[in-house]
Formats: structure tokens, sequence, C-alpha cells
């Protein structure tokens, strides 16, 4: 029997028909009927996401970066040289300050400084335990602020005109023993160097000095 309209085999067919699966494409299509075949789900193209590409770093020389703390700290200023307010012959190691007045030296007449050492000697003081500071030669005369610079231990004053503004000295050739420091007021190398008398004075009392 040949039937022209498929629908129509349902009629002659009583039992269930199958469709092999490999016959499912032959099977035309049926006006309001359900498709044999579920359509396939459309699958959205995923997009592509393009990784970025590496940075390349730029090698940096080790030693051109700075490490935190050195960035952070300030670079370090060089002081200033401190300025040295008075001028004065030695070192001043044994704090012993030696006062002069010389208009036409720096600081003592090489002869007179000469006679001035070989004395200091016999006490077993060299010129670097001592400074010589000339009262002629100097701005600053006053004494507490010589006081306050050298904060000498030992003071000698050689003559009348080397006394400092604000120094009160002792008599002549009296040595003034003070908790500060020790003072000996006498005679400038001028009156010594013409006067035996005068250098044993002194001597007298430069020895305890």
């Amino acid at each position: 029997m040949r039937a022209e309209n498929p629908a129509a085999l349902k009629y002659i067919f009583q039992d269930e028909i199958y469709i092999l699966p490999n016959e499912k494409t032959f099977a035309p299509p049926i006006a309001g009927s359900v498709p044999l075949i579920e359509p396939a789900e459309v699958i959205e193209p995923v997009p592509v996401v393009e990784e970025p590409a590496p940075i390349t770093v730029a090698q940096v020389d080790s030693e051109s970066v700075k490490p935190e703390a050195e960035i952070l700290q300030p670079e370090p200023q060089t002081p200033p040289p401190a300025t040295k307010p008075f001028n004065y012959l030695g070192a001043n190691k044994k704090s012993f300050l030696i006062f002069t007045h010389y208009t036409g030296h720096d600081f003592m007449d090489q002869e007179h400084l000469t006679a001035l050492q070989n004395i200091l000697k016999r006490k077993e003081v060299e010129l670097d335990d001592v400074a010589i500071l000339n009262i002629a030669k100097i701005e600053i005369n006053k004494w507490g602020d010589i006081y306050r610079f050298f904060a000498p231990k030992k003071v000698l004053v050689l003559g009348k005109n080397a006394i400092p503004a604000g120094l009160n000295v002792p008599e002549l050739n009296q040595l003034k023993q003070a908790p500060a420091a020790s003072l000996l007021y006498s005679f400038s190398f001028d009156e010594m160097m013409s006067s035996t008398d005068n250098k044993k004075a002194f001597w007298e009392q430069m020895k305890n000095l």
C-alpha cells in the first residue's frame, strides 16, 4: 500500500512507529507538528580576551638606586669652618694663658720669646702647652670673653700694658692662687731684660705658678 501523505500512516499502522536516527534527516517536516529533532543550542562564541603584552622593565643600575632610608635622610651638610676669635701662639694644651703687649709683633719679640721658652722648659712646659695672646693685636680684650674661650687654669700677665680689660690683677710679683685659675702679674720682658733683680723676682713667683 502506498500512502501519499505520511500522516495517513497512523491509520494504517496501529503500532508505534520509530524512526531510526539515520532516517530522521529524510523525514519531511509536517506543518503544525513538533519537530522530531530539537534544534541545537546556539552557543554564543566566547570572546577571546587577549592577554596584555608583558611589560618590559628596563634594567636599572643598582648603584643608582638609593635605599628608602637613604632617600628619606637629608644629605649631610658640611658645617662651616669655625671662626677663631683670637689669634694666639701655641696650642693651649695645659690651659696656660700668657698675656703680652707688642705693637710691632704678632705675639712677642723673638729674643723675648726665646727667653720665655727657656723659662717654661725649666717648668717642663712646652710652647704647645701654652697660649700666648698679644693684647695689642686683638679686637676683643675683655677678660670675660677671653676666659670663656680659653678656660685657663694658669694666667701670666707680662707687664701692665698686657692687662686685659676687667681683670683684677694682684700686686706686682704676688702669685694669686684661686679655685678657677692661678694668676701672676709680673714685669714685661723689656723690664726684665735690663734688670737682673727683676728677672729673679719674676722667677721666684713663676716657678710656683
